[in-house]
This record gives C-alpha cells, structure tokens and sequence, in this order.
C-alpha cells in the first residue's frame, strides 16, 4: 500500500510527491526542488526512512515541475519517465528558467516514455497512467484505483484548474479531458495536485466553478 509524502518547494510553490510502499521503495513525482535546501529536505526524507527510490515520474515538464529532475536521477540511477509530448516543453524549461531568473540545470538523460492506460508497478502497488492534455500537451495522471487516489499534476485543482495561456494549451481540451476523463472516476478519489491543497473528485464536481 502507498503511503504518500507531499513537499511544497521552489518559488512557485510546487507539489512534489513521494509515493512509497512497506517494502521501503519509492517512486519520485515532479521533483521540483530547486534549493539546495529543497533538494537536502528531500533527500533527508529518503534516508531517515531507509527508502529506495525506484522510479522518476513527471506528470508534465514545465519549469517548476522538472527542476529535481537531473538531482534525482544522478543521485538514484533512475531514468525519466514522461509522456512522448512533453519532450519538447522538457527541452525548452531552462529557457523558461532564465525568464523567471530561475536557471537550472535541466534533466539530459534518456527519458522512457509513457502512454495513456500504462501502468507503473511498484511490487504489488499500481499506477494506471491517464493522458489530459490541454494544460500541457502530454499531462499526464497517475491514477491509483486501489486507495482511490490520484497524482494530477495541474490539470485539476482545489477549485480551479490548470492555466491554458502557455505554449501548446487548450482551454477545451483541458475542461474536455478532466470532465471525459477524471469525473469518471469515483466522487471520493482525492485529488494530489501539483499546487494547493489536496481535493476530491467530488468536491471538484459540484463546486469548480470552471467546471459547472
């Protein structure tokens, strides 16, 4: 069974997610550390819980989602695993760094790519992934229909959603994708997102006023 540990990093306040089991082993969500401090909580984590971290996971690649990346994957041997469209936004994000006088450096590994309905093991635990775009071109869910959980990265918020204004986001694909997609999964899935507070498919249902 997962056990999920959130941290808030960076300044754009990001979520990353620790997703870990009882057999001591962890999967990695969006690190978005980017202090050196940042990075250190995260890794002081993992140790004083003897974890080992098995999988990176991003659910898409913009800047504040991706700067662990390269730290993550150079301290635990591990590989990316992303959706084939965000390739491109992963290669632009130290350009969209320097804007933001937020430069990094960027994750240049080999990246294994995810497609809608894959399914990410961990021993017996299972993530099924569920592609929205629309906030991004190859967002992705990581959907946990077991505890009834779900990693969403920004495509679904506590009363809101992910922003549309950036390069290759749709408004409509984002409103179809969540309405087609994540309110067809039971109303007490929580809701991880990549800002804010923790939802419910539920709560987002009856009272996102972007959704109604």
């Amino acid at each position: 069974m997962f056990q999920i540990k959130a941290f808030t990093f960076n300044p754009v306040h990001e979520n990353t997610y620790l997703l870990y089991n009882e057999h001591r082993e962890c999967i990695i969500i969006d690190p978005g550390c980017y202090f050196d401090q940042e990075k250190d909580e995260l890794k002081s984590f993992i140790i004083l819980n003897k974890l080992q971290p098995k999988i990176l996971l991003n659910t898409h690649c913009h800047l504040d989602h991706v700067f662990g990346n390269k730290f993550i994957a150079e301290e635990y041997g591990l590989t990316l695993r992303v959706h084939s469209m965000e390739k491109p936004i992963l290669e632009m994000a130290p350009t969209s760094g320097l804007m933001f006088n937020l430069p990094f450096d960027n994750y240049e590994g080999d990246i294994i790519f995810l497609e809608e309905g894959n399914i990410i093991s961990l021993r017996e635990d299972e993530l099924e992934v569920i592609h929205a775009p629309g906030h991004s071109p190859g967002s992705i869910c990581f959907y946990c229909a077991n505890q009834h959980f779900i990693i969403g990265g920004d495509v679904l918020f506590q009363n809101s959603i992910g922003r549309t204004d950036l390069p290759y986001g749709s408004h409509e694909d984002l409103v179809r994708n969540i309405k087609g997609k994540l309110f067809k999964l039971p109303g007490d899935v929580k809701v991880y997102s990549g800002h804010g507070p923790v939802t419910t498919i539920e709560n987002e249902m009856k009272n996102n006023p972007y959704l109604g």
